[in-house]
């Protein structure tokens, strides 16, 4: 494996610092304001991963389960885990049929082979890589499949672009900005799982100018910073808003994203 996450800034719990403080402190702000993912992505992984009733399948690190609602339909048995108790609490109400367990990719609170197939959405990118794919590699059957999907900020539009550039400023070394790249050192290099296939979609998430501004509230390293901090942050993303020709008076406003979407087998 040529690269894995960085250990460092985990709490006891093994969860990186500014994710457990964060999401814990903004799950609802999350719940409201993040995007869902396109139909044909939905489709494709469902596709990949053979989900169909008699298959069981666990949402891993699910958020407030936002995925975890659209694997349900395939009709397979979904099991969501999750490490963050503001972020289960949320996830127990979105999903309150299916099984909601505290856990974390590095300690999965599954038996050897339990698993046929294991969805990551929006998450890869805290984990501890190595001992992350080492541990879906027990827990997952011999053939069984994982798939890791995420929402990348497409930042073609210029005042969506001029918006995330605020966030540049304070996510300097989010370990999401390298997701492009941490599927194939995570998985692609190593002897755990088989050849990576991958995909790219598009959407946009449609929101009122004030939800556009919480989803900015609820980006993991704008959620920790200090009110004062925080606010002078979000003052400039309302300041784009109100003052940007394309958005400037608009109720309703368009964010974009580009689905990366990456699935493989488990030998």
């Amino acid at each position: 494996m040529s690269r894995s996450a960085p250990r460092s800034g985990r709490s006891q719990s093994g969860i990186h610092d500014v994710a457990a403080s964060g999401f814990d402190a903004q799950a609802d702000t999350y719940a409201r304001t993040r995007p869902s993912y396109p139909a044909d992505a939905v489709a494709w992984v469902a596709d990949a991963l053979c989900l169909e009733p008699g298959v069981t399948v666990c949402d891993l690190a699910a958020g407030t389960g936002i995925s975890t609602r659209l694997l349900t339909p395939t009709g397979a048995t979904v099991l969501a885990v999750e490490p963050v108790p503001g972020m289960r609490t949320v996830l127990r109400t979105t999903v309150p049929q299916v099984p909601v367990a505290a856990g974390t990719a590095e300690a999965l609170p599954f038996r050897d082979g339990a698993l046929d197939a294991v969805t990551v959405f929006q998450a890869f990118h805290w984990f501890d890589s190595e001992i992350a794919a080492a541990e879906l590699h027990r827990a997952i059957r011999s053939g069984g499949r994982l798939a890791l999907v995420w929402n990348a900020r497409d930042r073609s539009v210029p005042w969506v672009d001029a918006a995330w550039s605020v966030m540049d400023r304070v996510e300097k070394h989010a370990p999401w900005r390298d997701h492009d790249r941490w599927a194939d050192t995570a998985l692609a290099s190593q002897r755990w799982f088989g050849p990576l296939h991958e995909a790219v979609f598009h959407h946009e998430h449609v929101l009122p100018p004030e939800l556009v501004v919480e989803r900015f509230r609820g980006v993991s390293h704008v959620a920790v910073l200090p009110p004062a901090e925080q606010e002078a942050v979000l003052d400039e993303v309302r300041q784009i808003l109100a003052s940007h020709p394309d958005t400037e008076g608009r109720t309703l406003l368009a964010l974009p994203y580009r689905v990366d979407a990456y699935w493989c087998v488990r030998p």
